[in-house]
């Protein structure tokens, strides 16, 4: 007899978790909605987000995704300039360039996972300064690019990785605010 209910017990539970996947789901999209419409670029956090599996629940969480996503956009940027610094022939680009890596090279391997780590903590405050910092890194770059002068194809893709990372920077301070003010 209790083999039976069981069984059929069973069927019920995997409905049940069925129909309740959807409304997790949900709100885990609905957070994600809420949080990207008050950053700076809702489009970007978005991207960010959505495609993260798991989905991010929590404020706390998509905080730490998208510090995570501003890490693994550095470290592409930085591996993409190290790279220009092996085939440039042009001195003032190699060395806008060789400070552009420079710059990044301690954000990358140091102050952004010491600011995920602040977040696990709940130090917020120092991961907005920390992140802050990384955007002012990408604009000393950028000017680094500019004054040399060049319009190259090269030189035109590390504007555009600048500007995605100091975008990816705003969003994720913003994401941090939210936190910070109890979203």
């Amino acid at each position: 007899m209790k083999r039976s209910s069981t069984v059929t017990s069973l069927p019920c539970l995997s409905l049940f978790l069925l129909l309740l996947l959807p409304s997790v789901v949900q709100s885990s999209d609905d957070l994600i909605d809420k949080i990207c419409q008050a950053t700076p670029f809702c489009d970007l956090c978005e991207a960010s987000l959505r495609p993260l599996s798991p989905s991010p629940s929590d404020p706390k969480s998509l905080a730490a995704a998208m510090a995570s996503v501003v890490l693994g956009n550095m470290t592409d940027t930085l591996g993409y300039i190290q790279s220009l610094i092996k085939h440039a022939h042009d001195p003032a680009a190699e060395r806008a360039l060789a400070q552009c890596a420079e710059l990044y090279r301690p954000v990358v391997k140091f102050n952004i996972p010491q600011a995920m780590e602040a977040m696990q903590g709940g130090k917020f405050g120092f991961a907005i300064y920390v992140l802050g910092d990384a955007e002012k890194q990408t604009d000393s770059c950028q000017k680094g690019i500019t004054n040399t002068g060049a319009d190259d194809e090269s030189s035109m893709a590390v504007t555009a990785r600048n500007k995605l990372v100091k975008n990816l920077c705003d969003v994720a301070i913003s994401v941090l605010k939210s936190l910070m003010n109890g979203l």
